[in-house]
């Protein structure tokens, strides 16, 4: 017997507009489906997240393209098609075997969600029921507090994506309007409601319902800060003037910092929390190179700096934050792993930054990055030791190296040799080979996530440190760390009695 395909509407953003039946059809269900960009993060799988329960199979359906640009044969339509039948491939696998389905979708599954492409390619095949949910546009009129139609008005909805003399003819005859899908499109919708006369008493809604909602009128929007989760009102004449709406409808917000670990390279490695926040900021901080990773965004305002003023740039960020603005601190790898996040909070310890907010998001670690192209050389206890002496003597830096390697410990070398000191790491393997025997498994991953990358699997007395640079990472193994016959090197988690 086959499991029962749902398509469960969530509504427009708060958790708290999602249907009785929705919510529990999502708690009982075997696998939750739902949709995001390549980014990895999804808007219905967050505001599902209260009515999720462990144990449920989760079924991440990436689109391959969010614009027209692509390379796939088919052009944009093909990449697309080609990508619906595969997600209901996987989720037809599922129903076969009896698993019961729930697609998340925001607001309404029928209304312009991608739901309706599964249920396109599945309800003819399997049991399937749609749970309805608050649209966008009901919860964009809430928040705006204004009736879209009244009597015998006629509402249109329009989609943002038709060509602006089309959408202007559409908005110059109906009595009350909602455009969604803005996003890249805002230009022209703006375009159409002034060429239809009617820019003047029209609304703009992002994110409604959310705690990041914000409301204003349709000609005061600055183009380059409007997201997809956004839409544009035409409210009903006969409801009387707008309430003039603020800039930004919630409360208004002290700034803050948040310390993000960007990851070691690669875009797929920074988390969609990292993400996020990086994308939420009014301002972004850090290392030059650094900030080249983040897109960029006009609505933004970077402060790029050398990689030699850790204290300076906190400084600079506590002062912005001060000042009401929501800053991005931003790193490679880990924050608080070598990096900016201790620098931070040192600075944010002094008085004069007082009640400013710190957050640190975690990043994907280099040692975690160059461990995974090999295997798992990290698979027992290690140590994380930077051979910079630039904030602690060389001596320290040399005795703590030679104590983790008497523990017999793996370790992952950070800053292993730099122009301005080439013959560090030499020493390093000196004190290593005092207790380590040469054949030692070494691992040196160089630009690991980059164009660049390159992984070499070598031994402690055949390591040429001339073959190292700053943009390396080298794992020493323990004398436990082993190669297989295929080259993948893995540390046992069972350690010899």
């Amino acid at each position: 017997m086959s499991g029962r395909l749902y398509g469960v509407g969530l509504g427009p953003g708060d958790p708290e507009l999602v249907t009785v039946r929705a919510a529990r059809l999502i708690g009982a269900a075997d696998v939750v489906a739902f949709h995001a960009a390549q980014h990895g993060r999804s808007v219905a799988r967050a505001v599902a997240a209260p009515y999720l329960r462990e144990g449920q199979v989760e079924e991440l359906l990436v689109y391959p393209v969010t614009t027209e640009a692509t390379d796939h044969p088919g052009g944009y339509q093909g990449a697309i098609d080609e990508f619906y039948e595969a997600a209901a491939a996987r989720l037809a696998a599922h129903l076969d075997a009896g698993r019961d389905v729930v697609v998340l979708a925001e607001g309404d599954p029928f209304f312009y969600g991608s739901y309706m492409h599964m249920h396109k390619r599945l309800a003819h095949r399997y049991p399937t029921e749609v749970v309805p949910g608050v649209t966008s546009v009901s919860g964009a009129a809430a928040v705006v507090g204004r009736p879209l139609v009244e009597r015998d008005e006629v509402l249109t909805v329009l989609p943002g994506t038709l060509p602006a003399d089309e959408l202007a003819e559409w908005l110059a005859t109906t009595d009350s309007a909602a455009v969604v899908k803005l996003g890249r499109t805002f230009p022209q919708v703006r375009e159409a409601f002034e060429a239809a006369g009617v820019l003047d008493r029209a609304l703009y809604v992002e994110r409604a319902t959310t705690d990041r909602q914000r409301t204003l009128p349709l000609a005061d929007v600055d183009p380059a800060s409007v997201p997809y989760f956004s839409l544009a009102l035409l409210p009903s004449p006969l409801t009387g003037p707008s309430p003039v709406p603020s800039r930004g409808t919630a409360p208004p917000q002290a700034g803050e910092v948040v310390v993000v670990g960007l990851g070691p390279g690669a875009r797929c490695w920074t988390t969609p929390e990292a993400a996020d926040a990086v994308a939420a900021a009014d301002d972004l901080v850090g290392y030059g190179p650094y900030l080249d990773r983040v897109p960029a965004n006009p609505r933004q305002t970077r402060h790029p700096s050398d990689n030699r003023v850790e204290a300076e740039r906190a400084a600079q960020a506590l002062e912005l934050a001060r000042s009401g603005r929501r800053v991005a601190v931003v790193s490679s790898g880990d924050p608080g792993v070598f990096a900016m996040a201790a620098a931070v909070l040192e600075v944010a310890a002094q008085p004069e930054h007082e009640g400013v907010r710190v957050r640190v998001l975690p990043g994907l670690t280099a040692a975690q990055a160059v461990a995974s192209r090999v295997g798992a050389p990290l698979g027992h206890d290690f140590a994380v030791i930077s051979l910079s002496d630039v904030l602690k003597p060389l001596d320290v830096v040399l005795d703590r190296l030679r104590h983790a390697a008497a523990a017999d410990l793996v370790i992952a070398l950070y800053n292993p040799r730099s122009r301005a000191r080439p013959h560090q790491l030499g020493q390093a393997l000196d004190v290593l080979l005092e207790v380590r025997k040469p054949g030692t498994v070494v691992v040196v991953g160089r630009d690991v996530g980059g164009p660049e990358e390159s992984v070499v699997v070598t031994t402690l007395g055949e390591l040429d440190p001339e073959a190292v640079d700053m943009r390396c990472l080298v794992l020493v193994g323990s004398s436990q760390t082993r190669v297989t016959p295929s080259g993948q090197v893995y540390t046992p988690r069972r350690y010899p009695s």
